[in-house]
């Protein structure tokens, strides 16, 4: 009896005044997005190879890619050393002039300014006192000098850091020359755009031009600089790199480096001498 109960109340209708519970048909469940293959990820990868960077016209005109110098910009990025480099330039730059009075140097302050007693005031023996308006500064800043010394080799190594890290993020570009005849802001401004600059743009020269130096220097975010002139702070501060083409051969003999013999290379002929 209790199992037929059961049964009648599972196929009753609903009473008046309860309101029925429809369940939703449920979803077909969506595929699963298929992976890539690895293979496909490491050619495209291969493909888009930092040392080769755009290269652009003097009017700013795409001409196809050019291969940049893998002695500099295919360094293992070294980010003490870039860090280092930055601190020692920025220090390096500070005239170190700031200078305060000591209760000693400051003038006046020799008769005591009241009695030690008697005043109801705390006791004082001068007016040039630290703790007194127009006193003296306690370890305040004095003339120094801020210069740091870093040797060559790790100056040059966080350099090739820097450009490598801007390879990679692909903020270099080349361009075959600058054909601007007289100073005008609006030539430059016109071929900053037609490359596609759309930040601070770090521009290098290999040697001085008073036209082209006059043409950039009124572009705000935009900084001439020769290429033996190349330093970190720049790299730092700027978002893009225009390279010269006639710069790669410079920065490659300047910043590259050096070969070292390797040991044993050196050959010592003793053959020829005879025994005495």
């Amino acid at each position: 009896m209790p199992e037929q109960e059961t049964e009648a109340m599972e196929t009753s209708e609903p009473v008046e005044g309860e309101v029925a519970v429809e369940t939703a048909p449920e979803a077909p469940a969506k595929p699963k997005p298929k992976r890539k293959p690895k293979a496909a990820a490491k050619a495209r990868a291969k493909d888009a190879d930092p040392l080769d960077v755009p290269l652009f016209d003097s009017a700013g005109a795409l001409q196809g890619e050019v291969r940049l110098p893998k002695v500099i910009f295919a360094e293992k990025v070294n980010t003490p050393v870039m860090h280092q480099a930055f601190v020692r330039q920025t220090n390096n730059a500070r005239q170190g002039t700031a200078s305060t009075k000591t209760r000693g140097t400051v003038s006046g302050g020799g008769a005591k300014p009241y009695r030690q007693k008697g005043t109801g005031r705390a006791r004082h023996g001068s007016i040039r006192e630290p703790s007194m308006k127009g006193g003296g500064v306690v370890f305040g800043p004095h003339p120094r000098s801020y210069a740091q010394r870093m040797p060559k080799q790790m100056r040059r190594l966080a350099l090739r850091s820097a450009l490598t890290q801007k390879a990679t993020e692909g903020k270099v570009r080349v361009i075959q020359g600058f054909d601007i005849e007289e100073p005008k802001t609006s030539v430059a401004a016109d071929l900053m755009d037609a490359i596609g600059f759309d930040d601070t743009t770090l521009v290098v020269l290999p040697a001085p031009n008073f036209v082209v130096t006059r043409s950039f220097e009124n572009l705000a975010g935009t900084k001439i600089i020769l290429a033996r002139n190349l330093n970190i702070r720049d790299l730092f501060t700027h978002t893009y790199l225009l390279l010269a083409k006639d710069c790669l051969e410079l920065l490659e003999e300047n910043f590259s480096k050096p070969e070292r013999p390797k040991a044993g290379a050196a050959n010592h002929d003793h053959g020829d001498e005879k025994p005495e």
